[in-house]
């Protein structure tokens, strides 16, 4: 009798045991559920939203490490640099004032040079994100109007349009995301399409005019494309435009007499196509 009391015993222990156990597991498996669920949603808000736009004429300081802030127009916004950032200098942040093109910096020059004060730059974002911080050259007063387009955050990305156009002789010349303005010595960081006459500024920078003489000073980047139809470089009877080197642009700008559209984005030519 005291054995099968002893064993009834062991076999009601041995239920509650198993019971307990698959309740645990059971709280676990919820608990690495909920955590799982809580890094998904985390990991969903940080795709989300920062602003989304261009800001011109601006100062950009430094804020924490791999955080800056861009002020233009009397208002600040914060960014984050990514591993793809474009960061390119006309001789405060790195390169030569003087120098033929704007050169590509380091995040780690950027920083030094926004440490001891704010620089003139244009910034692109995405998200929250810089896509190019774009020195502007020394020669640029940085008194224009400021243009922040798309600079609003909607929890999500927002798109960047609108600008300033200016009619010359029939052609239209339009600044997206940016603002345009005349003179030789006006802003390095406006975005564009301008269709006028090229002429050599300075090693590396250049200037397009209308026919209102109404001029926009870029740079040359080592990726611009430059493209002749006989003037700079091909031939005037050919089947298509060739590829010229900025060597052939600079000669025929000298000259004077080169009508092209110009390309250009954050103040830096990305495409010179000769008219015909």
């Amino acid at each position: 009798m005291t054995s099968l009391r002893a064993r009834s015993v062991l076999i009601a222990a041995t239920a509650v045991a198993g019971t307990l156990l698959m309740t645990a597991c059971q709280n676990g498996d919820t608990a690495q559920d909920s955590s799982s669920d809580s890094a998904s949603t985390a990991q969903a808000a940080a795709g989300k939203g920062g602003v989304s736009g261009t800001f011109t004429q601006g100062t950009v300081t430094y804020l924490a490490p791999g955080k800056y802030t861009v002020t233009t127009g009397g208002k600040t916004q914060q960014f984050s640099l990514a591993e793809d950032t474009k960061i390119w200098g006309a001789g405060k942040i790195c390169g030569d004032a003087d120098g033929q093109a704007a050169e590509q910096c380091t995040e780690a020059e950027l920083e030094k040079a926004t440490k001891t004060g704010a620089v003139p730059a244009d910034v692109v974002l995405k998200d929250g994100i810089a896509v190019t911080v774009t020195e502007r050259p020394a020669d640029d007063s940085g008194t224009g109007a400021s243009s922040t387009t798309g600079g609003s955050s909607t929890g999500g990305s927002s798109s960047a349009s609108g600008g300033s156009s200016s009619s010359s002789g029939g052609s239209t010349s339009s600044a997206s995301g940016g603002s345009s303005s005349g003179g030789s010595g006006s802003s390095g960081g406006v975005s564009g399409t301008w269709l006028g006459t090229v002429s050599y500024l300075a090693p590396g920078k250049f200037t397009v005019s209308d026919m209102k003489d109404t001029q926009q000073q870029f740079w040359l980047a080592e990726d611009t494309k430059i493209w002749g139809v006989g003037g700079m470089c091909g031939d005037a009877d050919g089947q298509a435009a060739e590829q010229c080197t900025e060597a052939q642009l600079e000669k025929a700008a000298k000259a004077g007499t080169l009508s092209a559209t110009v390309k250009i984005t954050d103040g830096i030519a990305t495409s010179i196509t000769e008219e015909p």
